[in-house]
């Protein structure tokens, strides 16, 4: 081959290499880059003020005069919207009606036997609001305003008896007034319907049983005893969502006969009377003040606690237990690496028995990670353990060895290569001057591999921290405290993203989280790996006298 194609060959494969390389460079950007952008959303985003009374209220963290300020301008335009669901649930739920003016007739009665009125006039009034109730529970169950007026009338004509005022018994009145207003201007024909499209507003706004809503819970409302339904949207992203939900209903409806259903998007306003419908277009004119989104940056992600399945805060015990994970799981496999590949190397001569346990140390490298979870519970959970007198459970300790056990292969033939390339003239210098085999490996050998062993260092690292499977079943738990031994099982960040993957719908809710989580175990990684380079930077350097 004569030069000139040797030089064409040579830019050819150049031009090539360096293809390759930007192709793999475009293809971690594609990966990581939607990946850090979603992940980034956990910290940096657009918090309303429900934001705020969380993380005053779950981790103490809040300006009490700014926040109270704050939440006093949007409950100043949200009393709005409780007015006007107050107005129309009272013509459309007639269930909570009759039951509200059954526990007023009862009510009353108690207010009559705490003043102590005599017998007769007990009796008579007790009669009065008896007489009230029923009208008014008929009037609940008629659809005719005709029918209904002079039923809510035969009730009013008691409002100015002089025994009900400053009682209970007057709100009998408020309530006709109102049901009578709105049987005037709403189609009663269409009460349940409008009731069920009414309860999914509330669902939207407030809470479900088991969902946040938009606004959270409403003032005059218990706490419920589930801290996600404490709080309305924490975040402008998922408000702009529920809003989305809020203005639309979604149904799948067949287009054409035979053909695949069609998503049909619906404006709810329309399954309420034109009475009610003034409610939607203030709620978009007002949402934001009724949240008061702004830019927060919440860099305690990192730090916090998670609360409801990591619905709310961080993943702080997530990090720990991850870095305790790795810690204690290099300690086991860096010691017998070296040691594997140092007899190897050094000691072992080479005869089929050698050759039989390196190829089962490169089918080890092949081995699924499944199958090493497994086995870590079948040999350091259940047997090794009680043989030692340990409890027999998941934790610390069984992850990292059975970790260690998984990335031993890498580590060993890592660190043999590393020997192996240490100039055979080092070793016969050492070896011509008096030093034994062993000293001269400690003191020439090593050193002069140390970079190549960091090498396999760094791959360890990286498949120690980001394995999922291994401490599925020896040591990862998706809740629990902070670890206090190695004894202890613990949170990472592998098991917990994954854990939020398969887990139910409220994953599905806090994407960011989930992102968040799995960005975190990206950047500890290179953190880990950037220092272990730094590491391996300097001991190269310094064995070249620099």
């Amino acid at each position: 081959m004569n030069l000139k194609i040797r030089g064409k060959l040579d830019q050819v494969f150049t031009a090539a290499t360096g293809l390759s390389v930007v192709l793999l460079m475009l293809i971690l950007v594609a990966i990581l880059g939607p990946m850090l952008y979603r992940g980034g959303n956990a910290v940096f985003f657009q918090g309303t003020v429900e934001f705020r009374k969380m993380q005053r209220d779950l981790f103490r963290r809040a300006d009490d005069t700014t926040l109270n300020a704050e939440i006093a301008r949007t409950e100043e335009f949200r009393r709005q919207v409780y007015a006007m669901i107050d107005e129309f649930k009272k013509g459309v739920d007639v269930e909570a009606l009759s039951d509200e003016v059954r526990e007023l007739h009862r009510r009353f009665g108690e207010e009559l036997r705490a003043k102590d009125v005599p017998s007769e006039q007990y009796s008579q009034l007790r009669g009065l609001t008896r007489d009230i109730r029923d009208n008014l529970e008929t009037a609940f169950t008629k659809r005719d305003v005709g029918e209904i007026r002079p039923l809510v009338e035969a009730a009013l004509q008691h409002a100015e008896n002089p025994a009900f005022k400053g009682t209970s018994a007057e709100q009998f009145f408020r309530i006709a007034r109102s049901f009578l207003a709105t049987a005037e201007k709403v189609d009663l024909n269409h009460q349940r319907e409008y009731a069920a499209a009414l309860r999914d507003v509330e669902g939207i706004l407030f809470h479900t049983q088991d969902l946040p809503g938009l606004l959270g819970p409403r003032p005059d409302e218990p706490q419920p005893l589930l801290v996600m339904l404490r709080y309305g949207t924490t975040r402008w992203d998922q408000a702009r969502r529920l809003l989305d939900r809020f203005f639309w209903v979604e149904e799948w409806v067949e287009g054409n006969p035979g053909q695949p259903l069609v998503m049909r998007r619906t404006a709810r306003a329309e399954l309420f009377p034109e009475s009610f419908r003034p409610l939607f277009s203030y709620v978009r004119d007002n949402a934001e003040k009724m949240l008061e989104p702004r830019f927060t940056a919440y860099w305690q992600f990192f730090l916090d606690d998670n609360v409801n399945s990591h619905y709310f805060g961080g993943v702080g015990p997530e990090i720990l237990g991850t870095l305790f994970i790795t810690v204690v799981g290099m300690l086991f496999v860096i010691p017998l690496g070296v040691v594997s590949a140092a007899y190897l190397v050094e000691c072992a001569p080479d005869g089929q028995v050698i050759r039989i346990i390196r190829m089962c140390i490169n089918t080890l490298a092949g081995v699924p990670s499944i199958v090493f979870g497994l086995f870590g519970l079948a040999f350091f959970v259940l047997f090794l353990f009680p043989l030692l007198g340990f409890e027999p459970k998941p934790c610390i300790l069984a992850a990292s060895m059975t970790l260690a056990v998984l990335t031993l292969p890498v580590m060993i033939r890592a660190s043999e290569e590393a020997i192996r390339a240490v100039p055979r003239s080092y070793r016969e210098g050492s070896l011509a001057l008096g030093s034994s085999r062993f000293h001269t490996f400690v003191s020439v050998t090593l050193p002069a591999a140390l970079p190549g062993i960091l090498t396999g260092v760094i791959l360890s690292l990286s498949r120690i921290a980001g394995e999922t499977a291994p401490i599925l079943f020896t040591g990862a738990v998706s809740m629990g405290d902070v670890p206090r031994s190695v004894f202890d099982p613990t949170r990472t960040l592998s098991y917990g993203s994954y854990d939020m993957a398969v887990g139910d719908r409220l994953a599905m809710m806090v994407p960011h989280n989930q992102y968040g989580m799995v960005v975190t175990l990206v950047l500890l990684i290179l953190i880990l790996n950037t220092v272990a380079i730094v590491l391996r930077t300097r001991v190269f350097k310094k064995l070249r006298g620099q």
